[in-house]
């Protein structure tokens, strides 16, 4: 048989089927290759990269998640990798601390934030799926291009170590992140739903006897910092108004130290480590939502159907949980090998909604706290109407739901 030629003449040496191709290996397409896996599906993973190491991704496990885990059997085994746990969503001001949500007064079983390196939950996720012989996962999976027939998506064309590959599938799922292949390929146009800002990432280091642990924001003139625990150095994201990175550079490594230690004073015996810019990476952070997630044959979920803004970290957790709900719709009918352009158009139905609201909250957390405080020369001051209000705990446990709510599973 001559080999096959794709439409970017690159010789295809091997043809592959699957029944769901998922692109991107990240919460969501690893936990919708797992779920799909349980239910008997022959789904294949592709990722791009060769491991699942990021210098910049999400951490946060949240409650409705491990409730998810939990349905699974699965958090018990979870909770025994390296992890420390959040049980108050806190910000620090210049007056004092701000507490918005109290997870201790959730009635679930798990009422805490697990802050846990994704690169363990994914090798967690997957190693869990391998149990499954359905299950395939490739590393170093580039997809160059989508097959279309008939108006149809029908699979993949794929770069991997040995050559390209195509992959049918019944399925194809664009689970591949804020700058989504997928999504360039359809040539789908996002709703911008928040004001876009930049984000300063850099590491500092830990010491043995620091006390903080975990996740905290800082607040001060002009500034919002949140440290994360990685266990051996502390990392560290500076927001900042979009655009002004090169403001902040001219005017020198050591007003940006003077402003980290002004923030953080526990870390002003640290702020030398950054010596140089290149120490310091600028990520650009928006949110946005695909007016449609679907087409025939395909469909979008997590960042790739709806990038979320960092506010609250619930990145992970609504790409988790539009793949429980992908594999609720649509399990079974793969597994009967047939899938209809109404039962994608339901796994949007369900989701939209909810990334809709937390999406507003979002947009409002930007316009109204953050804007504020980072385009002030003031420091970020709380109402006393507004402590008086996070004082009630009816008020923390209301906005601590909204860390709690997810789909169930249909096992």
């Amino acid at each position: 048989m001559q080999p096959k030629i794709a439409t970017q003449n690159h010789e295809i040496k091997h043809v592959e089927q699957t029944t769901c191709c998922i692109v991107g290996g990240g919460p969501g397409g690893a936990m919708l290759a797992l779920l799909l896996a349980r239910k008997g599906v022959e789904v294949t993973l592709l990722e791009a990269h060769m491991d699942f190491e990021r210098e910049f991704r999400g951490d946060t496990i949240h409650p409705s998640v491990l409730n998810i885990m939990d349905e699974l059997g699965l958090t018990e085994r979870l909770l025994q990798l390296r992890h420390t746990q959040v049980h108050r969503f806190s910000i620090r001001t210049m007056k004092g601390e701000v507490t918005f949500a109290n997870f201790d007064e959730l009635k679930v079983k798990y009422p805490f934030i697990a802050v846990l390196p994704q690169a363990r939950f994914l090798d967690f996720i997957t190693a869990e799926a391998q149990r499954y012989p359905n299950f395939h996962l490739v590393m170093g999976a580039q997809v160059n291009e989508l097959i279309e027939e008939d108006g149809k998506v029908c699979g993949v064309y794929y770069r991997g170590n040995d050559g390209w590959h195509e992959l049918r599938a019944i399925l194809t799922v664009g689970a591949d992140g804020r700058f989504s292949r997928i999504r360039k390929l359809l040539g789908s146009e996002p709703i911008k739903t928040s004001p876009p800002m930049d984000v300063l990432w850099f590491r500092l280091m830990r010491k043995p006897d620091d006390r903080e642990k975990g996740l905290v924001g800082r607040f001060s003139n002009k500034a919002l910092l949140v440290t994360i625990d990685r266990f051996d150095y502390w990392q560290i994201g500076y927001v900042i108004p979009k655009g002004t990175y090169q403001q902040i550079r001219s005017a020198g490594l050591e007003r940006l130290r003077a402003s980290i230690a002004q923030a953080i004073p526990e870390f002003a015996d640290r702020v030398d480590d950054l010596q140089e810019w290149k120490q310091i990476s600028v990520l650009s952070v928006e949110s946005n939502r695909l007016p449609c997630w679907y087409r025939p044959g395909l469909l979008l979920i997590g960042d790739a159907a709806h990038t979320m803004s960092p506010v609250g970290g619930v990145g992970i957790n609504y790409a988790i949980q539009d793949a429980v709900v992908a594999a609720n719709v649509l399990g079974d009918k793969l597994k009967h090998g047939s899938v209809q352009l109404r039962d994608l158009a339901s796994v949007q139905r369900q989701r939209e909604l909810p990334t809709r609201i937390i999406q507003a909250f979002q947009t409002f957390m930007q316009n109204t706290v953050l804007a504020t405080s980072l385009n002030s020369d003031k420091p970020l001051t709380v109402s006393p109407l507004v402590r008086l209000m996070l004082r009630t705990p009816v008020i923390r446990t209301l906005l601590a739901r909204l860390w709690l709510l997810a789909p169930g599973l249909v096992m």
